[in-house]
């Protein structure tokens, strides 16, 4: 490991919520990827199955940043413990409706209650944050943060798409369900690194969504995500298409893995001048690379065609990390972060859900549409709202307090 990565495990217990949250965030890869495949398999409906990974999402969207608002104010044990007892509840309770083939209204019923599941991701972000922010080692955890959400796009897919298609439909969401438990209930143990909660500040102040910049990268996002939904479910089918569905799973990984080469190395250089113009290249880098897609003809050219998208990935979105925390106040930065992932849910909701009945309708590869359409109105509101992000909100309030409060508790 390169060593401007090593030094950020100098930290106590920073190898610790690190292990735990690559647990707990591999089911944000499997249960999706996990339900169309189970779903697909059992009745063949991939409009079904869209739908369902739709529900989870939008769910997700709504609940996510409400629970990320509540750990800010109370801690993320006292929140996160009960909270993802329900979604693993929910989980459970989809898994036996889709092999006793109850009501679809009861799947729905569930998939929307394992949107409860918290943002782990962020949960693991605002630790590096209180541990090094307004240091250069920020930017390396967050780059490293990216890496790992790759690996778990890399290695979650092929898990879970192929135990479902190779052991049973329902083994890819139960494992997921597994990581999420073990993951939580191992990350919310560990006291010391635990980021203070701001009761006052959330008593006398509004969501974090009020900030105007903070709003541009929600909006770019939800585009950013139909790009992710639509191309996990057109690419699901185009691999069923071509006599190969288990081949999915590894053609979505190198897409992950594309990105997680590129966060790898994003996150030893440094940079100059403002964010919000690399932010906005990603953007486009993206849109573009949705492009070629519209021409495949093979898994091949797929596989090679959604490794080089990757590519623009993990870069865009550490720098949007970076950008949040000039937008968002220290006390509401959990609930920040979460908001970009509930842009991306709402995103993944709407791709997934339109490439299903696209999918139904004209065949996998005009699926491939979704992504270039999301893409273009990705770059569109990018541009829009350029100017809301070149203008941060002043140094957030509490940051000395904070640190201070920290290290008096790890000293207790």
């Amino acid at each position: 490991m390169p060593s401007p990565y090593r030094a950020l495990f100098a930290a106590p217990g920073s190898k610790g919520f690190s292990a735990a949250g690559f647990l707990g965030r591999m089911p944000l890869s499997m249960m999706g990827i996990g339900v169309v495949t189970m779903i697909s398999q059992l009745t063949g409906r991939y409009g079904l199955a869209g739908a369902l990974s739709a529900t989870m999402a939008l769910a997700a969207a709504v609940m996510g940043p409400q629970v990320s608002r509540m750990v800010d104010r109370h801690g993320q044990r006292r929140v996160l413990r009960p909270v993802t007892l329900f979604a693993l509840a929910a989980a459970a309770g989809l898994l036996l409706a889709a092999r006793f083939e109850w009501p679809d209204w009861v799947l729905f019923l569930c998939a929307a209650g394992i949107g409860c599941v918290p943002s782990i991701g962020a949960m693991i972000r605002a630790r590096w944050a209180a541990l090094y922010g307004g240091t250069p080692k920020l930017h390396t955890a967050y780059s490293f943060e990216s890496v790992v959400d790759e690996i778990c796009f890399i290695f979650g897919p092929i898990l879970s798409i192929g135990l479902s298609t190779v052991w049973f439909p329902e083994a890819g969401p139960l494992l997921a369900a597994c990581f999420l438990a073990v993951g939580v209930f191992w990350l919310t143990s560990q006291r010391a690194t635990e980021p203070v909660p701001h009761p006052r500040e959330h008593h006398t102040s509004g969501s974090a969504l009020r900030a105007a910049g903070l709003q541009v990268l929600v909006a770019t996002f939800v585009a950013t995500g139909a790009i992710f939904g639509a191309v996990d479910v057109v690419t699901v089918a185009f691999a069923e298409e071509q006599g190969h569905k288990g081949a999915a799973s590894v053609v979505l990984a190198l897409y992950a893995a594309g990105s997680c080469a590129a966060g790898a190395v994003f996150g030893l250089l440094h940079f100059k001048g403002a964010p919000e113009r690399r932010w906005l290249l990603g953007i486009c880098a993206m849109a573009v690379s949705m492009i070629p897609l519209l021409l495949v003809g093979n898994l091949p050219f797929l596989a090679v065609a959604l490794f080089v998208a990757g590519l623009s990935i993990a870069p865009t979105m550490i720098t949007t990390m970076s950008l949040i925390e000039q937008h968002v106040p220290r006390a509401k930065l959990t609930e920040g972060m979460t908001w970009v992932s509930t842009g991306l849910a709402v995103g993944v909701a709407l791709g997934s859900s339109v490439a299903g009945w696209v999918i139904d309708a004209a065949g996998a590869k005009a699926g491939y549409g979704v992504p270039a359409v999301s893409g273009a109105v990705a770059v569109a509101v990018g541009f829009l709202g350029y100017r809301r992000l070149s203008r941060p909100v002043p140094q957030r309030e509490g940051t000395h307090e904070h640190h201070s409060e920290r290290e008096e508790r790890h000293v207790a």
